[in-house]
């Protein structure tokens, strides 16, 4: 029997950062949609509706191994090695004062997330896209307006933070758990529902974003 092994990888992750991507992986099933294997979606497989799972928790020369594999026939399956991740691309540029920005520009053509401030270095600002590819899609959405806390449970370390501006306008900011804003609507919306939408879509667009160097 042959075996052709067509994504692996193994990194570190928080178990905020492990809990979203194993939520991700569960809307997609239960929507019946491609699974994410990687965590920009690059790679997904779409499963059949039934298949056979294995549990597996054993210990191990100090190390713990929790294992949970899923397994069906092969032609029930389409797996894309080169899926279109994201309807997004994070536009890396200098102002004119030169100091680096960024932008999440949505295929249509909107802005739909900005940074918010200059960095000095373009490693900073890399960096900033990074954070909000890693935090935006598991990040609770919270209304501070009515003084609403976010869940203590899932989520990852950041949360969106949805507000009235000084033209009544809504918009939302990414705040980590720092106490930085790492990204921010860049627009008013004139209903907390469109602000709502707009979060989203940086919430399934930001992960698997390419990043262009762009002239402003």
């Amino acid at each position: 029997m042959s075996e052709e092994t067509i994504h692996e990888e193994k990194r570190s992750r928080s178990r905020q950062g492990l809990a979203t991507y194993l939520r991700r992986i569960a809307r997609a099933l239960g929507r019946g949609e491609p699974v994410p294997v990687d965590e920009g979606g690059t790679v997904t497989v779409d499963p059949a509706p039934t298949g056979d799972v294995e549990v597996e928790l054993e210990r191990e020369d100090g190390t713990v191994h929790f294992e949970v594999e899923m397994e069906w026939p092969d032609e029930d399956a389409e797996i894309d090695d080169d899926a279109a991740a994201s309807r997004g691309t994070f536009e890396l540029y200098a102002d004119s004062a030169d100091q680096y920005r960024w932008r999440l520009r949505h295929d249509n053509g909107n802005i739909i997330a900005d940074g918010g401030e200059g960095y000095s270095d373009k490693r900073d600002a890399q960096s900033g896209i990074e954070s909000v590819q890693r935090n935006a899609p598991g990040a609770h959405a919270i209304d501070v307006s009515r003084d609403e806390a976010a869940p203590e449970e899932g989520g990852s370390d950041a949360v969106f933070e949805l507000f009235r501006d000084k033209a009544d306008e809504y918009r939302w900011r990414l705040r980590h758990d720092n106490g930085n804003v790492i990204a921010d609507s860049g627009q008013g919306y004139a209903s907390k529902q469109k602000a709502k939408q707009g979060l989203e879509s940086v919430k399934s667009n930001a992960p698997g974003a390419a990043i262009e160097e762009t002239d402003g």
